[in-house]
């Protein structure tokens, strides 16, 4: 990396930028000639302004710049008098500023070398000003340390904490420890970090960032830390303090070095160590929240979980008549409610099919009959609860109207229990001309919603036709068997395939159907668990095994 020279020639006010987002700051970036070229960094911003960027006004220097071009105008009095006392209401010690060659005036200034005949001048009511014409270095502490003479290096936020943090090392014995800091904060840390990239990444074993502990600070850590992954370290202030100095002016010098010894190194976002797990494994596992209306799917996969469950079949094989059996044994055991979105069916047909299971009549069909007395209990036992919410389809079934739909059962209705019949409706839709695209992305986003919104989604979803005997004639289901190009095989976390001959002679045969596991991510478990027998005096679905069937009446 070529050195750049770098000349710092004044500071900018809002009032001189063109559009500023953030206008009525002064001093809020900084004009330097960099190779020869002019430019100006926003410290609010945090990045270079574009040379159109500034007002065309002339500039009007500040009283100090009059001063620098009239120097006949100088008065002796007016230069620095240096003091040697080192900074006592900070207890750093006048050998630390000898060590980086740091001035102090009788009037309280503080003189941070950035380079040769370069200063970072902090005035005595915290106002920061430049001097000199010389190179400027991107860190504070750089000349007293030359490139790898350590194994670690610490990085600070400040230059009085670089102070603070270097002494209280060189009392421990780390004298030859290496401490620098950024020059403008920590809006700035990643650009100044970037710069010394090569200057930092020449100590072997570590960089530990010991910024502010407050948001900008530690945020400013994580971005800075992304540089150096593999040597990073993150020091973490113990309460109260809030940054190095704090622990000297308290005189927590031991302290200070227990928690720099104690640095942690950084992991970066999404990677885990194992041993920080402890405390997650050893908490007891997830018991499901409530159980499948039939025993032998319960069996093997362990009962309803928060997760994302697709149950799938050949045209006409009962898909809706499974999911209203398990929306009915939810209503009856647990105190959730319960968000259906059937779109391929009015929300009249929907209630009344939900009733027709309390009441084991098919209200749905016209030659049923029931009484008024009938329905009214069924209604009140089912509808009635005021814990089902259904989804008027005439509108749009476009994937953001159903996503925002589920999110409003969830967020304004409080249920816990999403059922989507079926993805297939949602897909076409979509101005996807990609089937499998479309499919991806409803999947995707609706395995999201299950994760954001720790809920359970019940999702149909139909099969492709198969070369051989079809899934209406009790063809075996399979995971490569979906529609798509594999997302809701691989994002659901249980499939359920239905399979039953829908044309089979004997009238058993063609009203039971068979339940197969096709993924079962809680336990691994697959296969055929279960087989239903559809009563059609009743209308309900019941586990049955062969020995039970009977010729129905």
């Amino acid at each position: 990396m070529v050195k750049q020279r770098r000349k710092h020639l004044r500071n900018i006010s809002c009032s001189e930028i063109k559009d500023c987002p953030t206008p009525g700051t002064k001093n809020v970036a900084v004009l330097q000639k960099v190779n020869g070229d002019i430019q100006a960094w926003c410290h609010k911003c945090k990045k270079y302004l574009p040379s159109d960027s500034l007002s065309e006004e002339p500039h009007k220097p500040s009283t100090a710049e009059v001063v620098a071009m009239m120097p006949k105008y100088r008065k002796d009095a007016d230069k620095p008098v240096f003091v040697s006392e080192g900074i006592p209401e900070r207890n750093i010690k006048q050998t630390t500023l000898d060590k980086f060659n740091v001035k102090v005036t009788d009037k309280g200034e503080h003189w941070y070398p950035y380079g040769e005949d370069t200063y970072k001048i902090r005035g005595v009511n915290k106002n920061f000003r430049w001097s000199g014409g010389g190179d400027k270095s991107p860190l504070f502490g750089m000349d007293a340390y030359p490139a790898g003479s350590a194994k670690y290096i610490t990085v600070c936020e400040g230059e009085a904490d670089a102070l603070a943090a270097a002494q209280m090392l060189d009392s421990s014995g780390l004298s030859r420890s290496p401490v620098v800091s950024v020059p403008n904060g920590a809006g700035s840390a990643l650009a100044s970090c970037k710069e010394a990239f090569e200057y930092l990444n020449s100590f072997s074993q570590g960089i530990v960032f010991a910024f502010d502990n407050d948001k900008p600070g530690q945020d400013a850590v994580l971005e800075c830390c992304d540089l150096f992954p593999h040597k990073s370290k993150v020091m973490r202030m113990r309460k109260p303090y809030k940054d190095a100095c704090d622990y000297l002016k308290d005189n927590q010098v031991k302290s200070f070095n227990s928690d720099w010894w104690s640095s942690q190194a950084f992991v970066p976002d999404g990677v885990v160590k194992g041993s920080d797990l402890k405390s997650l494994v050893m908490e007891p596992l997830e018991k499901s929240i409530a159980l499948y209306p039939f025993p032998g799917i319960n069996d093997m996969t362990g009962g309803i979980r928060n997760e994302m469950c697709v149950i799938t079949a050949g045209t006409g094989l009962g898909k809706s008549q499974f999911l209203r059996e398990i929306v009915y044994k939810l209503l009856k055991t647990t105190e959730e409610s319960i968000g259906c979105l059937f779109l391929e069916e009015s929300v009249k047909t929907s209630g009344l099919s939900i009733m027709s299971l309390d009441s084991h009549k098919r209200l749905h069909l016209n030659e049923v009959e029931a009484t008024d007395e009938e329905k009214k209990l069924a209604f009140d036992a089912t509808l009635g609860t005021g814990r089902l919410f259904f989804y008027d389809s005439f509108g749009s079934t476009s994937i953001d109207n159903i996503i925002n739909r589920i999110r409003f059962m969830v967020h304004g209705m409080g249920c816990k229990f999403i059922f989507l019949d079926h993805i297939s409706i949602v897909v076409s839709d979509q101005s996807h001309t990609d089937e499998r695209k479309a499919l991806d992305e409803i999947c995707t986003r609706l395995r999201m919603l299950v994760e954001e919104m720790n809920i359970s989604l019940f999702a149909v979803s139909h099969l492709r036709r198969p070369s051989g005997i079809g899934h209406e004639e009790a063809a075996a289901t399979k995971v490569s068997d979906l529609r798509g190009s594999g997302a809701i095989a691989q994002l659901a976390d249980t499939i359920l395939g239905l399979e039953r001959n829908s044309q089979a002679k004997d009238l058993n045969e063609r009203h039971t159907t068979k339940v197969r596991v096709l993924k079962n991510r809680y336990s691994g478990l697959t296969g055929l668990c279960s087989s239903l027998y559809y009563d059609r005096n009743t209308g309900r679905m019941n586990e049955v095994f062969e020995e039970d069937l009977e010729e129905p009446k």
